[in-house]
């Protein structure tokens, strides 16, 4: 799931997992961290999910995926697009 909050020049995402659906760490990758996954990884929050919160210049689209365990990438199905082999954000 994506939480967006729009600030001046900016938007706040915040990309939100159950728990411990993967379980295991999870990152979120993109072009936004030049894939690097130990750039955004997610943390427990007290309401049985874990997130990130990213901040990024509106009004652009960026391609990310999940990493997890075991080198387990996945896409996020709230995505706003996808492209193939990517999940796509639009801010």
């Amino acid at each position: 799931m994506l939480e967006r909050r729009q600030l001046k020049n900016r938007a706040q995402v915040t990309f939100v997992l159950p728990q411990d659906t993967p379980e295991g760490p999870v990152s979120v990758v993109g072009d936004f961290n030049d894939w690097n996954p130990a750039a955004h990884p997610l943390r427990s929050r007290g309401d049985g999910t874990r997130a990130v919160t990213i901040s990024l210049p509106r009004h652009s689209v960026h391609s990310f995926r999940y990493l997890a365990a075991d080198d387990h990438w996945f896409d996020d199905s709230d995505a706003d697009t996808h492209d193939g082999s990517n999940s796509r954000l639009h801010t």
